[in-house]
């Protein structure tokens, strides 16, 4: 699952740095079920008193799942879209993705939710090969 990058964004970035928000549009058109799930996270996290928003239901296709786990197995994605959206992420398995509060990174739950342990529990047979 690739980007799909502009010419004008391609130029900006043979010419030097990218700007951050073109990077991030780039992001938002190319990997819509990632954008959109990510999005809905950080409103659930912002519209109550849970200390993380989690998504815990499977993509429709493995299309989408491919978009999620492009978006999150790339730093400069994932940095991007944390920047954006004011968030710290958290990715256990090929859906399991977390939107925190920032400044929980570090604290109790984040690091109980990045655990070697949460992540064992978060193993399924029927994940085996997402």
């Amino acid at each position: 699952m690739s980007l799909d990058v502009s010419p004008r964004l391609l130029a900006e970035a043979e010419k030097g740095e990218v700007q951050e928000q073109d990077f991030v549009e780039s992001v938002r058109t190319s990997l819509p079920y990632a954008w959109d799930l990510i999005a809905r996270l950080t409103a659930e996290l912002r519209s109550g008193a849970a200390e993380f928003a989690d998504n815990q239901t499977p993509p429709p296709s493995e299309r989408d799942r491919g978009q999620l786990l492009r978006a999150l197995s790339s730093d400069a994605i994932r940095g991007s879209l944390e920047r954006h959206f004011g968030i710290a992420l958290a990715f256990q398995n090929c859906h399991r993705v977390a939107a925190f509060h920032p400044e929980a990174r570090g604290g109790d739950t984040y690091t109980r939710f990045t655990s070697l342990r949460a992540q064992i529990l978060s193993q399924s047979p029927e994940l085996r090969d997402c």
